[in-house]
C-alpha cells in the first residue's frame, strides 16, 4: 500500500501534471459547478417550508412515472458510485471519501461525484495523459451538449 509522501509514492509521482489530466479535471470542476447551479436552483423552491423540505421533496419525487423513473435511476447510479469511490479510495489513498458520499445525498450526486473524480484524477498521478480515440471524444462532446441542452431546457424553459 502506498501512503502519501512515502518514499515511494515521491519516486512514482510525476513532476508534473499532463495537460490532458489538467483538462479532465477542469471538465469534472465545470460538471460539478454546472450541477450544484443546476440542482440547487430548483431546490430552494422547498425552502420556503424549511421544515418540510425533505418530506415535500421526497413525495414530489414519486408524483409520476418519470419522476419515479429518474428518481430511481439517481438512487441506484448513487449506490454505484459510492461504492467505485470507496474501492478507488482504499485503493489510492484519497482521503475523506465519506464526506463525497454524505455531501452527494445532502448536495447532489452530480456535484460530490465530478469533486471525487478530481481528487482521483490528481492522486493517481499518472505519467502517461490518458489518449482518447477521435471517435469517443466526438461522441462525449456530443453527449456534453445534449446534456447541457437537457439540463437548461428542465431547468429554464
Amino acid at each position: 500500500m502506498l501512503l502519501y509522501g512515502s518514499e515511494m509514492d515521491t519516486a512514482q509521482r510525476p513532476s508534473g501534471t499532463p495537460t490532458a489530466t489538467k483538462l479532465l479535471c477542469v471538465t469534472y470542476a465545470a460538471i460539478a459547478i454546472a450541477a450544484l447551479i443546476a440542482t440547487w436552483s430548483q431546490n430552494v423552491a422547498y425552502l420556503d417550508d424549511a421544515a418540510n423540505f425533505l418530506t415535500a421533496f421526497v413525495n414530489d419525487t414519486k408524483v409520476n412515472p418519470a419522476s419515479r423513473s429518474i428518481t430511481v435511476d439517481i438512487v441506484l447510479f448513487f449506490l454505484a458510485a459510492a461504492i467505485f469511490m470507496v474501492v478507488e479510495a482504499r485503493k489510492h489513498g484519497i482521503r475523506f471519501v465519506w464526506a463525497y458520499i454524505v455531501g452527494g445525498g445532502l448536495i447532489a450526486i452530480s456535484v460530490t461525484f465530478p469533486l471525487f473524480l478530481i481528487a482521483r484524477e490528481l492522486r493517481i498521478g499518472r505519467t502517461d495523459a490518458t489518449r482518447l480515440p477521435a471517435v469517443d471524444t466526438v461522441a462525449l462532446a456530443a453527449l456534453g451538449v445534449a446534456a447541457v441542452a437537457f439540463t437548461i431546457w428542465v431547468d429554464f424553459v
